[in-house]
């Protein structure tokens, strides 16, 4: 099998898994700022294809959205894949170090908390899900 086709399918795979869970893809800087400039509570998910990612942060992010409070908007990026729009993405996270896969939590636009790769490497999706679902607790409205 060729290397570079299985690596698309494994990203095809990756950015499907995300959006079907309801976050809106974002691929270029434009997109960024237009999406993490909204007012309200916005939750990144800085995607990748590394096994944390598939395995752990992916199932969290699409399982943690089911809760009487959620941000108000879900988005991604996708590092390693769309550089441009996750450096972007990155520069909203002052104090905070590059980190794939990680969650960033933003309020109107400024970022809040993060969960990071440390935070998601070594632990299961229920865990994920708990410091995700703790967040929303402090910071969202119920829906």
């Amino acid at each position: 099998m060729d290397f570079n086709l299985f690596m698309e399918d494994v990203v095809n795979s990756a950015r499907k898994d995300i959006t079907d869970a309801g976050y809106e893809e974002l691929q270029t800087p434009e997109d960024v700022d237009q999406a993490l400039n909204r007012k309200g509570t916005t939750l990144v998910m800085v995607n990748s294809t590394c096994g944390c990612a598939g395995g752990v942060a992916r199932p969290a992010a699409s399982n943690a959205v089911h809760y009487d409070k959620r941000p108000d908007h879900l988005v991604t990026v996708f590092a390693g894949q769309d550089k441009e729009a996750t450096e972007k993405a990155r520069s909203y996270f002052k104090g905070f170090p590059p980190s794939s896969p990680s969650f960033a939590f933003l309020k109107d636009g400024e970022i809040v908390t993060m969960v990071e790769r440390h935070d998601i490497e070594g632990f299961g999706p229920v865990d994920v899900v708990e410091k995700l679902q703790r967040i929303f607790d402090e910071h969202c409205e119920e829906i």
